[in-house]
């Protein structure tokens, strides 16, 4: 499993800094171009693209340049190894409560929740 914590590193590191999470937020909703997540932030657009090419080094967002104008998405699935990680820390009580809640679901009598 050398890759998925590899991989699990890269994207914390990206996801580590404020402005970086707030462009995966933004993108979460839909593809933007560049000016566009630009605008919440008070900075340079050289440092816009700083934190754009960490993402996409990453592997979290990819982007696409039309003319001049570079649209950002965020890949699908960038993130699932992260649910992974956080997967893997649940308790054991966490486990077994889920596992109770199914089995009360499974056997409560119909018409009852």
């Amino acid at each position: 499993m050398p890759n998925y914590r590899d991989r699990l590193d890269v994207v914390l590191r990206a996801l580590a800094d404020p402005t970086r999470r707030a462009i995966v937020e933004r993108l979460a909703q839909s593809p933007a171009v560049v000016s566009e997540l630009a605008a919440p932030f008070s900075m340079a657009l050289p440092s816009l693209m700083q934190h754009l090419r960490v993402l996409e080094d990453a592997e979290v967002v990819s982007s696409q340049k039309h003319g001049r104008v570079r649209t950002v998405s965020l890949l699908p699935g960038a993130l699932d190894v992260l649910h992974l990680w956080l997967a893997e820390q649940r308790t054991p009580a966490e486990h077994q409560a889920d596992r109770l809640g199914i089995h009360l679901t499974r056997s409560s009598p119909k018409g009852i929740t």
